[in-house]
């Protein structure tokens, strides 16, 4: 897969945060943040023209506590919750949903009980099943996971990600998430630049492509809908730093 071309201050950039931007840890608290990235996000913005937003499954309060300086736009629960660039909020509250979500909140509860290794993050909006700890399991709890999402409403769905789970409201996605901001200052009229390393960004992608923009998928080379790849969230840093400087893309598959 090819690395994706420079970075153009034109643009308007996404970016996923876990996967993308920082590692993935055995649990979503225990992540770090590496020293070089509030910089490099405050510059990228500027260089942007404001024009950039995190596009993040973790709820808004979770990516403040995370990035304390970073307090430009932000997607967070796949779109759920949106900070527009000019600080304003605004969330896409969806009451079958949370019916269904608040119904399969004691079926999961009890799995994970009966289960050591299974780790379960409710988000509100979503809940994601983790089982980081016990790779050996993933087609049984994939299993159990779709019979749970197949007897809930069809305002959910099911998203698999890296040894997680997640059970999200359909309305919402990152495709959704981009859109809204597309249609806003200072991102209106731009060419949208997306990066991200999961299932739960393939709708970020196709959305970001039917535009005309540059997707780009970040990790080792899967089956994607983006057209460029960096190898790491290393390379993808590194790429985003060349943006900056004016040099070449780096970090090919």
């Amino acid at each position: 897969m090819p690395a994706p071309p420079r970075l153009d201050p034109a643009a308007a950039l996404f970016l996923d945060v876990d996967g993308t931007l920082l590692e993935i840890a055995p649990r979503p608290d225990l992540v770090r943040v590496p020293r070089r990235l509030p910089a490099l996000l405050a510059a990228l913005a500027a260089a942007q023209g404001g024009a950039l937003a995190l596009v993040s499954g973790r709820a808004l309060r979770e990516l403040d506590r995370l990035l304390p300086a970073w307090r430009g736009a932000a997607a967070g629960l796949h779109g759920i919750e949106r900070r527009r660039a000019d600080g304003s909020l605004v969330r896409s509250d969806d009451a079958a949903a949370a019916a269904a979500l608040e119904a399969l909140r004691a079926p999961l509860a009890a799995l994970v009980r009966s289960r050591r290794g299974l780790f379960l993050e409710d988000k509100g909006g979503t809940i994601a099943l983790h089982y980081r700890d016990l790779p050996q399991a993933e087609a049984e709890i994939r299993a159990v996971a779709e019979a749970l999402c197949r007897r809930a409403d069809p305002a959910l769905r099911l998203i698999a990600g890296k040894m997680v789970v997640e059970f999200q409201p359909r309305r919402a996605s990152k495709a959704t998430a981009i859109a809204a901001f597309m249609a806003e200052p200072p991102f209106r009229g731009r060419r949208p630049v997306f990066l991200g390393d999961d299932t739960t960004d393939e709708d970020g992608f196709a959305e970001v492509n039917r535009r005309g923009g540059v997707s780009v998928h970040v990790g080792p080379a899967v089956a994607t809908a983006a057209r460029f790849g960096l190898a790491s969230v290393a390379a993808a840093l590194d790429w985003l730093e060349s943006g900056l400087r004016g040099g070449p893309a780096s970090g090919n598959d």
